[in-house]
């Protein structure tokens, strides 16, 4: 299976009368074309768009999701598979991506699990959609709607938007800045290959603790399945997509879905000290017979391939420490090392428990930042969406909202500030 992206690299973004990547890097949007493919007068009250770009002085807030625009270009299938199109298997042929784009969808439907992006300021260091040129979706849903429908909603315009973006780009001519191919060989080749090489597959743990906690694996929830394999292409190609309305700071996001910085990371050292064997999707599950299956089941896989050491992350924090640390201990148990990613939840001192399990196998983990850490956002001239539930937000309390228009809250409040794929600008020191 080898896919190549085709990335166009995106430097602004403007409303203009036609959709199409300018030859100066200008993404330009047809405002009413772009609001018709996200359209849906069933559930959203009033729908409108705006612009975001690194620099100004613009909060975005509540966000809900972030997406990279994609299309496939050749191959079977089209992106977001189960969700926009069939079910066919994607991660194979070309697709085509506005590098440094994003659509990002904005509107109260937890309202204290959506998230703020600031694009300029304190806030701005923290999260990774403060980079990206943004094209804003604000929704309203219309009365009496419940909030699982809405989300569903808000969801499937913003994968519309997204897809509408990228296929208009590409069918004006959007010109390509960098081809990158994406190639793993079969189980029984790779068994062979690079014989003093560690065998190292990826474990991934997707969020599935219950309603409005979903992940989705072409467009089936993901907590109805078993641990299973996947090409590590096909989440490129958008067969993983987020349901989340988890906590904003370590919510993965579609478009981290769609650049998994693991995924990422493991093709770059393939061949060269490691080789990379495949990816084991797994779900997060809140009763323990659950995640004793889904851990075991997750370790047999990769027993199976024979690998010697696994990479693994989750999503969220408490209750899926417990999987992670599940994940952990069997594997070490069956003598496959094991690398984990998390965050921390460790008071705003830093100095309480940092999980809520622990092991003694867990001795290489990587944090991903202290979700609990305070920070001051400063006013912002501009606001997308609304503000008038920041002091109940996961992270905020009463008075995080200044009369000043500054918001007082934790790491946990801003968009992908503790990603638990890496997916963020927080960095750590060795000594």
């Amino acid at each position: 299976m080898k896919l190549e992206l085709q990335k166009a690299k995106v430097k602004n973004i403007a409303w203009g009368d036609k959709t199409a990547l300018l030859a100066d890097g200008t993404l330009q949007i047809n405002k009413e074309e772009f609001l018709a493919a996200a359209s849906d007068t069933e559930h959203f009250k009033t729908l409108n768009a705006d612009l975001a770009r690194p620099g100004e002085s613009v909060r975005i807030c509540p966000v809900k999701d972030a997406i990279q625009p994609r299309y496939k270009t050749e191959g079977v299938g089209q992106v977001f598979p189960g969700m926009l199109s069939g079910v066919e298997t994607v991660g194979s042929g070309k697709t085509f991506v506005l590098d440094g784009a994003a659509v990002v969808t904005c509107g109260r439907i937890v309202g204290f699990q959506e998230g703020i992006v600031d694009m300029s300021g304190e806030g701005a260091k923290y999260t990774p959609f403060s980079k990206t040129m943004n094209a804003v979706l604000v929704f309203e849903p219309v009365e009496g709607i419940e909030p699982h429908e809405y989300e569903k909603a808000c969801r499937l315009a913003g994968f519309r938007a997204a897809l509408y973006v990228a296929e208009a780009a590409w069918k004006a001519g959007a010109a390509v800045d960098e081809t990158k191919p994406y190639e793993l060989p079969s189980f029984a080749e790779a068994m062979k290959a690079y014989p003093g090489l560690p065998k190292v597959a990826y474990i991934y743990m997707l969020q599935t603790q219950g309603l409005l906690h979903d992940t989705y694996v072409y467009g089936v929830d993901a907590k109805k399945i078993i641990p299973t394999l996947i090409h590590p292409n096909e989440t490129m190609d958008c067969a993983i997509v987020s349901g989340n309305c988890v906590s904003a700071c370590d919510k993965n996001s579609t478009y981290v879905h769609q650049n998994n910085p693991v995924i990422r990371s493991l093709y770059e050292r393939h061949g060269k000290d490691i080789n990379f064997i495949g990816v084991i999707i797994t779900n997060e599950n809140v009763t323990l017979m659950d995640k004793q299956r889904s851990s075991s089941y997750a370790v047999k896989l990769a027993s199976m391939l024979g690998v010697d050491g696994v990479v693994i992350s989750e999503e969220g924090f408490g209750n899926p420490d417990a999987d992670l640390i599940m994940n952990c201990r069997k594997a070490e148990q069956a003598g496959i090392r094991t690398a984990l990613i998390t965050d921390e939840y460790a008071g705003r001192d830093g100095a309480s428990q940092s999980l809520a399990d622990a092991t003694k196998e867990a001795d290489a983990v990587v944090t991903a930042g202290n979700a609990n850490m305070i920070v001051v956002l400063p006013p912002q001239e501009k606001l997308i969406g609304f503000t008038d539930y920041t002091d109940v937000i996961a992270g905020g309390f009463d008075g995080s909202l200044r009369a000043d228009g500054s918001i007082e809250v934790e790491l946990q409040a801003i968009t992908g500030a503790t990603c638990e794929l890496g997916f963020n600008p927080l960095s750590a020191k060795t000594w």
